[in-house]
């Protein structure tokens, strides 16, 4: 059961942060309020969030997920990719020190974005991507054998981030989407396909007794319900827009 979340409220610079997408530029305004809409979304499955601040220094660190990975038996600080994004982690390391007596460090020349690390029970997946590497990946994989879990390693082909296509969702169950469909790595889950027009609908969460999906994906939607869990909506466009989807916008624990 997830008892905490933290996550960060968006600054102005945030329109002005990275992207690859084609949709445009987000409203702030409008984002604001998704953002407290998914918000309130975490507090409905019962945990309590710790809110931090904005900070215009970093455009892209609503996205907090990117900065850490958090288990039960560990925090984990990452090394993001992106060099406008590596100074997140000064604060966020005094943040789980609130949290956590453990922290682990993902060190140089290693990189790693949580974005690229997803949780399956005891063990873990990490995608290859532009803000991940080999040397991060080892690295991770390293350190969290020292408490039990297992890590695959699996090269991206297509996706920004690993989460952008493929999530847990408890109970052996996996939403998958594109190059993750039948992927070898995945084949003992019982799959939930994405169909590709509803491609950016493969990131939802898994909170507690909900699942919290992005707000216009009746297809993914629909097939979430058809297996017995219970869905929470929430509109995403103003960080699709920005290459973000509702895993990045909290880190859980």
């Amino acid at each position: 059961m997830f008892k905490h979340a933290i996550v960060r409220k968006i600054g102005k610079s945030f329109v002005n942060g990275l992207t690859t997408s084609d949709l445009g530029n987000p409203d702030y305004e409008k984002a604001l309020v998704q953002h407290e809409a998914y918000i309130e979304a975490l507090k409905r499955c019962g945990v309590k969030v710790t809110v931090l601040e904005s900070d215009e220094t970093y455009p892209d660190s609503t996205f907090v997920e990117d900065a850490a990975v958090l288990t039960s038996k560990c925090a984990l600080v990452t090394n993001p990719g992106a060099d406008s994004r590596n100074g997140e982690i000064i604060e966020m390391k005094e943040i789980l020190k609130d949290f956590y007596d453990t922290i682990e460090y993902i060190q140089s020349p290693g990189m790693l974005d949580g974005g690229d690390v997803m949780q399956a029970e005891d063990r873990f997946y990490v995608g290859l991507s532009s803000r991940t590497n080999e040397a991060g990946a080892r690295q991770f994989k390293d350190i969290m054998g020292k408490y039990g879990y297992d890590t695959t390693i699996i090269p991206l082909k297509k996706f920004f981030h690993l989460k952008t296509g493929v999530n847990y969702l408890g109970d052996n169950n996996l939403l998958v989407a594109g190059e993750f469909i039948n992927h070898e790595a995945f084949s003992s889950y019982n799959q939930i396909v994405v169909t590709e027009d509803e491609e950016y609908s493969g990131n939802c969460v898994r909170m507690n007794d909900y699942i919290i999906v992005p707000k216009g994906f009746e297809g993914t939607k629909k097939k979430i319900e058809d297996i017995g869990y219970t869905v929470i909506e929430v509109e995403m466009s103003e960080f699709q827009k920005q290459d973000g989807g509702l895993s990045c916008l909290s880190l859980r624990f």
